[in-house]
């Protein structure tokens, strides 16, 4: 569970090290910006050509250096998740990002989530004008992280046309980035059954795993921004079943659980399953 000493700590390097870690807009070669690197990485933007309701897919690619690593959605105790906006102004909508499975980095007591190589965040944009050029203009904000979280902010542009056609090589990109998305609850792989205890300490789960799934999967859940529950403790495993329980740790003052979703990961093995969980 993340502390509001990590949170603090996230926001006070994000204000000390982004000026110096901001650049310049990157140049556009057709539907894949140029690489915009710092010292701890580089990023890029591929996007393809608008179908004819509109739809851009895209992505933003990051590559971390040996030894850095860059953030899931959720990065756990410190971090900076990745970011990207598009400006309204060109009548472009961002629909949708998604996140491949990430891994956990222990170190000491800080637990992050995350990736320490080449990561592709697949993306959907919405243009309400398809008959018109798109000149798209994005800004990217992640962090990239080693013994401290360094900032990294770029800006793209890129000029997107519906008679472009579609590039084979960045179609493939963002294929083999969707391919590799957490898949959706299935008869073998799913949350079968989730409650709070009545004194709100505990979150009960029982999952149902793939026969060939390690004993004892990795669990990460996501409740309100910036609080994540991790799976360290013991849990318990019959056949296919496996049970455990989950402190739920210190949630914001005057939160109330009723009508929300809290996000729910689970690593097993080769596959991963992401879904939710809704309160009453």
């Amino acid at each position: 569970m993340i502390s509001t000493a990590f949170i603090i700590r996230r926001l006070c390097l994000a204000a000390l090290l982004a000026p110096a870690s901001v650049v310049l807009p990157a140049s556009v070669m057709a539907e894949t910006t140029d690489w915009v690197s710092n010292e701890g990485g580089r990023m890029r933007i591929v996007a393809l050509a608008p179908d004819a309701r509109g739809s851009v897919r895209g992505a933003l690619q990051i590559e971390p250096k040996a030894g850095w690593i860059t953030y899931w959605k959720e990065p756990g105790d410190a971090g900076i998740p990745p970011h990207i906006a598009f400006a309204d102004t060109a009548g472009v909508s961002l629909q949708r990002m998604s996140y491949p499975a990430p891994r956990r980095f222990d170190n000491g007591p800080i637990r992050d989530i995350g990736y320490d190589g080449p990561v592709t965040f697949p993306f959907e944009l919405k243009i309400e004008d398809v008959n018109k050029p798109a000149a798209l203009t994005a800004s990217a904000f992640v962090g990239l992280c080693r013994n401290i979280c360094i900032p990294f902010q770029a800006d793209f542009s890129l000029s997107l046309k519906t008679d472009a056609g579609t590039s084979f090589a960045e179609a493939m990109i963002i294929n083999d980035a969707e391919a590799k998305l957490p898949e959706h609850p299935s008869d073998d792989f799913a949350v079968t059954h989730y409650a709070i205890s009545s004194d709100g300490d505990t979150l009960r789960l029982r999952l149902q795993l793939p026969k060939d799934a390690p004993k004892k999967p990795q669990v990460i859940v996501t409740g309100p921004e910036g609080h994540v529950l991790f799976s360290d403790a013991k849990g318990e495993r019959t056949d296919d079943s496996y049970s455990l329980e989950i402190p739920v740790g210190k949630l914001p003052k005057d939160y109330d659980m009723s009508g929300k979703r809290w996000g729910i990961l689970v690593l097993a093995g080769k596959r991963a399953m992401e879904t939710s969980l809704a309160f009453e």
